[in-house]
């Protein structure tokens, strides 16, 4: 809906503009209520799953924890120790007030994943120049395990003889070990 053009007198439109800027104001404030709600959520979870994990690694062991947080946790593991890293980095969450789950994280250096795939860095192919110069790389590292055991060019010169090595491979094995 364009409210703007269906306001005829500039009296209507300062009452409407006030009556927006009023519910922006409540929205803004009721938004950082929900955002300190989540944040104090999380760090109390945080707080109950460490002293549970403290709980099911002495009387169970090591393996149980993730099976226990697989039946009784329905968030993912990954974000259980985003909450108990919450919780140990912090004595009292109210030094994160206004901050959402995902700004408390990177203040306090905990990891995250982008929000969606497209925030993530994406690589798109590569140019064939970059992917012929990492075949390689590749191809050279595995020929330089292969001859590792030799201590110079000439030995691998004289192992390649005797073994009938392909010229090519007889020069690259040299310059491998050179270069």
């Amino acid at each position: 809906m364009n409210t703007a053009t269906s306001i005829t007198s500039p009296a209507s439109a300062a009452a409407e503009i006030n009556r927006l800027y009023d519910e922006a104001q409540r929205l803004s404030a009721e938004s950082r209520t929900s955002l300190h709600a989540a944040l104090s959520a999380a760090w109390q979870a945080g707080q109950l799953l460490i002293a549970e994990k403290k709980r099911v690694l002495r009387r169970m062991g090591g393996g149980a924890w993730l099976l226990w947080l697989e039946q009784n946790f329905q968030g993912a593991p990954r974000t259980a120790q985003k909450y108990m890293k919450l919780a140990r980095s912090v004595e009292d969450v109210t030094f994160l007030q206004g901050l959402s789950l995902r700004q408390a994280y990177l203040r306090l250096g905990i990891a995250t994943e982008p929000k969606t795939r497209r925030d993530s860095a994406h690589v798109g192919s590569l140019p064939p120049h970059v992917r012929l110069v990492s075949k390689l790389v590749v191809t050279i590292k595995a020929e330089r395990k292969r001859f590792a055991r030799f201590s110079s060019p000439a030995k691998v010169r004289r192992t390649c003889r005797d073994r009938s090595c392909p010229t090519d491979s007889r020069r690259e094995s040299a310059s491998i070990l050179t270069g």
